[in-house]
């Protein structure tokens, strides 16, 4: 049997390449409208989140410890609290919850 992860590997990267590549192609001019303006602003943000969400829960021993400090640092963000100040204070009271929990 052959071995193809070289072929794969090309395939992955001729993919990856294009779709990123094509927008940047094809698009020249200012994007005008509304909705699609707002969709592209907020794809990161959402790209994140999706990310991000099920390791805060998924990463300590008690899923209820991870959920607490996600809708701290939620609080701690709404009313201006900086981000690296937000994650500190967030897994501090992981940490804590998890002696505890």
């Amino acid at each position: 049997m052959q071995h193809s992860t070289p072929v794969y590997i090309l395939i992955m990267f001729l993919v990856t390449y294009m779709i990123r590549m094509i927008p940047l192609a094809l698009i020249r001019k200012e994007i005008k409208n509304k909705t699609l303006r707002s969709f592209l602003f907020y794809v990161p943000y959402v790209t994140l989140a999706v990310m991000t969400f099920p390791a805060i829960i998924n990463a300590t021993d008690s899923p209820v410890s991870g959920a607490l400090a996600l809708i701290f640092g939620i609080i701690l963000a709404w009313f201006g609290m900086p981000l690296l100040q937000v994650s500190v204070l967030s897994c501090l009271l992981v940490f804590i919850l998890e002696l505890f929990i």
